[in-house]
């Protein structure tokens, strides 16, 4: 694993996407804004919720194509926090050339731990294996989309920091006036964006079937498209371009859409296709893909406005009317475009309406952490949260990706199934409520969490962070 240093410095620490360490003067430790850190450990304990009951309990997961699940928030939440930290760890920069140096090396850093971690070397818990096969390995994935997001939006926000000395406008656009030309770059990815999506030709395309586990392993299947602006599994320009790019053997080989009702009528991740189910349900399809990351960078756009709210509005009061109202304003759009049919939902194609509906999520989730915590003080309710949020690559790491539950495993008695985890759900969770569903979505909320918000409490208290 990666190393990791005992330091001090606020502005040094891995907040998981947030920043940076430059050579800037240390801000007060007790100005840092906790609501973030609380946000991001709540992202991450949701994503550790989804991750390991959404198998139990498919609601949770993300939807197999249109719409959205609990699931499909994650992401988006992750964005919006990168976003919004970047204009307060910016706001002290003193060297741009400095700056610029130390954003590229933490980009690389996000990249080689997300190949590491999604690329196929580092395997399920319940696997007891590593390494990974060159000509398969999955080049995309969480880390490397908010490496991505990351760098765009820190290179907007190096490049136009002389704003951030300039008094605000007056009128109620002014910040958007003052950042101008962040919302021009989102209006341009936009723009390239919807073009290629609906203006792009999709041919036939074949594939063959790389999972060992699948009754159809080598078998070489058709998908007829031949088709411009669909946003079907099949023949939509996002999965294109990844297959032309990418490679079709470097795409996510378990896609969510296995799970639909074209492909299964059990909507679990396990069950077996239907007789008559399409061949794309046998496809891979990369939710992470390149198309769908140059849009994603929408939500961290939107997330920085958020922060530069922060930075120049110093009134709570001002600041959550911003908030607040935006926040509403994306979600309702969000919502007409896809009841309208206009434009879906679509995690895996990363659609505006999914940014818009997300990201007014956000919003509106993070103003009330706010409330909550600057304003009426009740941030000790929120401690476990704070401290996951403040060793939040650590925590995603260990317990999201699974790499502690994976060491875990690897110790048994007499069978590999019989391990320490599996002993504590099956006869303190499991057996107890005599229920698989209820009982891994009890043990995953009443022991997993609070076990890594105690973990990176203890880690807290000794000042150890997890730096890249």
């Amino acid at each position: 694993m990666a190393d990791i240093k005992a330091y001090i410095s606020y502005a040094k620490r891995l907040l998981i996407a947030d920043g940076t360490h430059f050579s800037a003067p240390k801000p007060d430790p007790e100005r840092r804004v906790a609501s973030l850190d609380i946000f991001r450990g709540l992202t991450v304990a949701l994503m550790i919720l989804v991750d390991d009951a959404g198998g139990e309990w498919p609601k949770m997961g993300h939807a197999p194509w249109h719409g959205s699940n609990l699931a499909d928030f994650v992401m988006p939440f992750f964005l919006f926090i990168v976003g919004m930290a970047i204009p307060l760890t910016f706001k002290g920069i003193t060297s741009r050339d400095h700056a610029v140096k130390k954003m590229i090396v933490r980009t690389l850093k996000l990249l080689f731990w997300g190949i590491m971690l999604q690329g196929g070397f580092s395997h399920a818990p319940d696997k007891l294996s590593y390494g990974v096969d060159m000509k398969k390995i999955r080049w995309c994935g969480i880390l490397q989309r908010i490496a991505f997001a990351y760098l765009v939006m820190a290179l907007m926000e190096i490049f136009t920091k002389k704003d951030q000395t300039k008094d605000l406008p007056s009128g109620r656009l002014s910040i958007f006036r003052l950042y101008g030309s962040q919302w021009l770059v989102g209006a341009c990815i936009l723009v390239v964006y919807l073009a290629v999506i609906y203006g792009m030709y999709v041919p036939h395309w074949q594939f063959t079937v790389n999972d060992e586990e699948s009754s159809d392993y080598g078998k070489v299947f058709t998908v007829e498209c031949a088709v411009r602006g669909k946003l079907d599994p099949a023949c939509n320009a996002i999965a294109y371009i990844d297959r032309k790019i990418l490679g079709i053997n470097h795409l996510y080989q378990h896609p969510a859409w296995k799970r639909s009702e074209a492909c299964t009528e059990a909507s679990l991740y396990e069950a077996p296709f239907q007789t008559s189910a399409p061949t794309w349900c046998k496809a891979p399809f990369e939710p992470d893909g390149i198309l769908s990351s140059i849009s994603s960078v929408l939500s961290t756009i939107t997330g920085a406005h958020f922060g530069h709210v922060h930075v120049h509005l110093k009134g709570d009061t001002a600041r959550l009317k911003q908030w607040t109202v935006m926040g509403l304003a994306l979600l309702i759009l969000g919502l007409v475009l896809h009841f309208t049919h206009a434009m879906p939902l679509n995690k895996q194609l990363y659609t505006f309406s999914y940014v818009c509906v997300t990201s007014g999520a956000a919003a509106l989730v993070f103003s009330a952490i706010y409330i909550l915590v600057e304003m009426w003080g009740r941030k000790s309710m929120f401690l476990p949260f704070q401290w996951i949020g403040m060793n939040a690559m650590l925590v995603y790491v260990m317990a999201a990706e699974g790499i502690f539950a994976g060491f875990i495993n690897g110790w048994y008695y007499n069978d590999p199934h019989n391990t320490l985890i599996y002993w504590i759900q099956k006869h303190m969770f499991i057996g107890v409520w005599n229920s698989q569903s209820v009982g891994i979505l009890l043990y995953v909320i009443f022991a997993e969490i609070p076990f890594w918000g105690i973990v990176a409490g203890i880690f807290h208290r000794l000042g150890i962070y997890w730096k890249l």
